[in-house]
Order: structure tokens, then C-alpha cells, then sequence
């Protein structure tokens, strides 16, 4: 019978230690990333990684507990406090500004997602493809936070239907967390935590309770937040938050909230 490691074997003599790129990428010092291969949590390629591995870092996938591991060096990731008046395109035909403006010109990056022109607050922008997949796609559950100011104070029985649905023009809304947070005489502020990324979905569901809104902040994309930024700052995500977006799309269910 066949050594199943064998066709394995090229692959172990070149390429970097897996413990080395391991301890790069931010997972633990290279004497517990070895811990991790000896315990059967890592794979590569679908394969449980075994000591001694070496791996490519540009072409071989690495994965820990069935999450990706990001070891490309090319991969960047900026936080950014959208303000008011600039589009979450790489381009726009009409001149407005863009989001892309705000950040390094090099590497090259996109949005991922889309928050409207009027719309504030936490944007990310990556050129990782997988990624962008994860966080924008609603059957992986990554929700996001959003504060709206409304006009009036939604009644409880509003406040009811937007955690439950609304129906929209293109179909009814998955449940949503929402609460009030804020009630003032002529106005609100409402927090709502969703999973789908409808167009101007936010927006459009409190003008179908007849609250329209004034103003829209996304607080929160997942596990990050910053309340440190200000609108037109960036910094760039630090290898443990990577980490933590991955995990979150990785395991989400997208069973819980709705978005804006």
C-alpha cells in the first residue's frame, strides 16, 4: 500500500517552515505554532499539516481550527471613518470623491461594500478577494452596526416590525436587532445591527415605518469598531483583527440581524 505522504514529500523540501509563517502571521511564537501542527489543528490545502511542512506562502492555503490564516505578504487592510460626501467606489464618473482617496494609492484597494454617499462611518478596504467575499456576502452573517438618527420616535410596535421585517420593494428584510437609543422631542437615535447589505436598505426601512433618517453612522463591521477615528482617518488592521473578521464570516450562520 502506498505511503500517503509521499506525493506530499516535494512540497516538505522547499518553502518556508509552516511554524515560521505561522509565528508570522500573528498566530503564537514558532514553539506553539508547533504545538498547534502537533495537535492536528492546522491544514494546508485541505491537509492536516504535519512538523516539519514547509509551505509557499504566495500559493499554498493555511488554515487553523478551519479558518483562514493570512500569510501574504501583498495583502493589506485599512479601517477607514467614511464622511459624508465621498462614494465607496475606486472611481466615479460624475468626480465626487471617493473613498480611495483617503487611503494609500499603493497597493491598489477596494471597498468592501458600499455605504451611500450621505452615509458615515466604517468603511474596510482590502485588495484580499477572499476576504471581501466573506464580509459582503449575506449567507456568511457578518453583521453590521449602525446608528440612525430618525425623524420622530419609532412606537414599540415599529420598533417590533423592523426587528422582524419590513417589506420592501425587493422583498421582506431578515430580523434585525434594533433598539432606541436616544429620544428627543423632534427626533431619534436608533441602533440597528443587520446582515443583509440591500441598497440603502437602513434608510429605506425607517422610511417605510415613516421615520426617515437624518443621519446614518456605521459603528461597528463585525468585530471592529473605533471610536478613535475621525471621519477621513484610516489605519490600517492589525493581524489579530484579520484574524477576527476571517473567524466571524467563517462562522457565522447568517441566521441573526439585518443591514444599512
Amino acid at each position: 500500500m502506498p505511503d500517503e505522504a509521499v506525493p506530499d514529500a516535494p512540497a516538505l523540501a522547499t518553502g518556508d517552515r509552516l511554524q515560521k509563517v505561522l509565528a508570522r502571521a500573528g498566530i503564537g511564537s514558532r514553539r506553539q505554532s508547533e504545538d498547534l501542527i502537533a495537535d492536528g489543528r492546522v491544514t494546508v490545502n485541505g491537509v492536516v499539516a504535519v512538523l516539519g511542512r514547509r509551505v509557499d506562502p504566495t500559493r499554498d492555503r493555511i488554515e487553523l481550527d478551519g479558518v483562514t490564516v493570512v500569510v501574504r505578504t501583498d495583502l493589506v487592510y485599512y479601517l477607514l471613518n467614511k464622511p459624508a460626501g465621498h462614494v465607496s467606489t475606486t472611481s466615479d464618473p460624475q468626480g465626487r470623491p471617493t473613498v480611495v482617496d483617503l487611503v494609500p494609492s499603493e497597493p491598489r484597494v477596494h471597498p468592501v461594500g458600499r455605504l451611500d454617499a450621505d452615509t458615515e462611518g466604517l468603511l474596510l478596504l482590502t485588495n484580499d478577494g477572499e476576504l471581501t467575499q466573506l464580509v459582503t456576502h449575506p449567507s456568511h452573517g457578518v453583521a453590521k452596526t449602525y446608528l440612525a438618527v430618525v425623524e420622530g420616535t419609532p412606537t414599540p410596535a415599529e420598533v417590533r416590525a423592523l426587528r422582524e421585517g419590513i417589506e420592501l420593494d425587493d422583498g421582506l428584510t431578515a430580523p434585525a436587532r434594533v433598539r432606541v437609543v436616544q429620544d428627543r422631542e423632534a427626533d431619534a437615535a436608533i441602533e440597528l445591527v443587520i446582515h443583509e447589505g440591500r441598497n440603502r436598505q437602513v434608510r429605506r426601512m425607517c422610511e417605510a415605518i415613516g421615520h426617515p433618517v437624518t443621519r446614518l453612522v456605521r459603528t461597528r463591521i463585525g468585530p471592529l469598531a473605533d471610536r478613535r477615528l475621525a471621519p477621513g482617518e484610516w489605519r490600517p488592521l492589525q493581524q489579530a483583527e484579520v484574524r477576527a473578521l476571517y473567524e466571524a464570516a467563517t462562522v457565522s450562520t447568517g441566521t441573526a440581524d439585518t443591514p444599512g
